[in-house]
C-alpha cells in the first residue's frame, strides 16, 4: 500500500496529483481545487462523468465562505452546529470556484470533515480539497484504507486514518430562496428531524424535506453496487422455493447465497454497510439478498436505504 502522510500528501495534491483522504462518512479521492491537473485526474482515476459535481472540503468556515456566493444565516448555523461533521451545506458559488468541481453549474458543495488527519491537511493547504469517494464510480465506497488499495492499487496515494465511524456518505442539504427553503438531496447520518430541530431552536420556522437535485453528487439510479448481484427480497422469500423469480430475470444461476440479516441498529447497519457489501464477494458468495425490516422505516434508516436501492441489481 502506497501510504503517505500528511505532509507529503500535501506536496501530491499541490503538485496536480490525487490522495486518498479519510473522513468519518468514507474515504475520499481528494484533489486540490486550485489545481486543474487534479481535478481533471479526479475523473480520470475513478472513470467519472463530468456532469457529476464534486464536494469541497475545508477545515473552518471562513474557507466555506470564501467559495460562496451567498452564504445565508441558515448556512451559517448549520456550519456552526454540525460541523466537523457528515453534513454537506449547497451554497451560490463565487468565481474561483472551478467548473470542474461543479460540473458548470452555479453552486458548489462544501463540508468540513470530522477526521484529525484529514483536518490537519486541510489547514496546511490553500482553499480546500475537492473530493468524491476513493472508488470507480458508481461502485461501493469504500470505508478503510484497504479497501481503496483494493480498487487502485499502488497508482494511488493513502492517508490511512482508520475505518470510517459514519460508514455511508454525508447528508446534502441545498439552502434556497435566500434561506426560507431547505431540502435534501441526498440523505445521510444528519436527518431532516434533526436540522429542524436545530433551526426551531434558533428561530427559524423552517421544514426540511427530502428532495433530488443535479447538484448533489449520487443521484443516479445506480450507484454504491457490489462486484455480485444485491437483490432485495420480502420478508418471507425462500431461497429453495423462489430463487427462480431472481435467475429467470437475471438469466443467471447461483448457487452461494448470501442471506444478509442487517443490524435493527441504524448507526451500526450503517457503519457496516459498505464493509459487508465488499466482504460477502471476498468470502465467495456469488450473489446477497436483503430484506427491508419493519424497524427500517425510520427516518434514522433513510441514508441506509438510499444507497440499498441505488445498489441493488433487483428488488422483488
Amino acid at each position: 500500500m502506497k501510504s503517505v502522510d500528511v505532509l507529503t500528501a500535501k506536496k501530491i495534491l499541490e503538485g496536480g496529483d490525487v490522495v486518498a483522504l479519510p473522513t468519518e462518512t468514507v474515504y475520499g479521492l481528494g484533489g486540490w481545487i486550485h489545481s486543474e491537473q487534479g481535478l481533471k485526474k479526479i475523473f480520470s482515476v475513478k472513470e467519472r462523468p463530468f456532469f457529476d459535481p464534486l464536494i469541497v472540503h475545508v477545515d473552518s468556515t471562513p474557507k466555506a465562505r470564501a467559495l460562496s456566493s451567498e452564504w445565508t444565516d441558515v448556512h451559517e448555523l448549520l456550519a456552526q452546529k454540525f460541523w466537523p461533521g457528515p453534513l454537506t451545506l449547497i451554497t451560490k458559488k463565487n468565481t474561483s470556484v472551478h467548473p470542474l468541481i461543479t460540473s458548470g453549474l452555479d453552486s458548489v458543495g462544501v463540508r468540513c470533515p470530522n477526521h484529525t488527519l484529514t483536518l490537519q491537511l486541510l489547514s496546511k493547504i490553500e482553499g480546500g480539497i475537492a473530493a468524491p469517494s476513493a472508488n470507480k464510480f458508481g461502485k461501493t465506497s469504500p470505508t478503510t484504507a484497504t479497501h481503496v488499495f483494493e480498487e487502485f492499487g499502488n497508482t494511488i496515494s493513502i492517508l490511512d486514518g482508520g475505518a470510517s465511524e459514519v460508514g455511508i456518505e454525508s447528508t446534502v442539504v441545498g439552502i434556497l430562496d435566500g434561506g426560507k427553503k431547505i431540502e435534501i438531496y441526498r440523505p445521510g447520518f444528519i436527518t431532516a428531524s434533526m436540522l429542524e430541530e436545530v433551526l426551531v431552536h434558533q428561530g427559524f420556522n423552517l421544514k426540511v424535506t427530502y428532495a433530488e437535485s443535479p447538484v448533489a453528487p449520487g443521484q443516479l439510479k445506480h450507484h454504491y453496487m457490489p462486484r455480485i448481484p444485491l437483490v432485495i427480497v420480502p420478508q418471507d422469500f425462500n431461497w429453495n422455493l423462489d430463487k427462480n423469480l431472481i435467475e429467470d430475470q437475471l438469466h443467471l444461476s447461483f448457487s452461494n447465497p448470501k442471506i444478509w440479516v442487517q443490524s435493527e441498529d441504524p448507526l451500526l447497519a450503517s457503519r457496516e454497510l459498505y464493509e459487508s457489501l465488499r466482504k460477502f464477494d471476498l468470502e465467495g458468495f456469488d450473489i446477497i439478498l436483503t430484506s427491508k425490516l419493519p424497524a427500517h422505516n425510520s427516518e434514522a434508516w433513510l441514508g441506509i436505504w438510499n444507497r440499498l436501492q441505488k445498489a441493488k441489481t433487483l428488488a422483488l
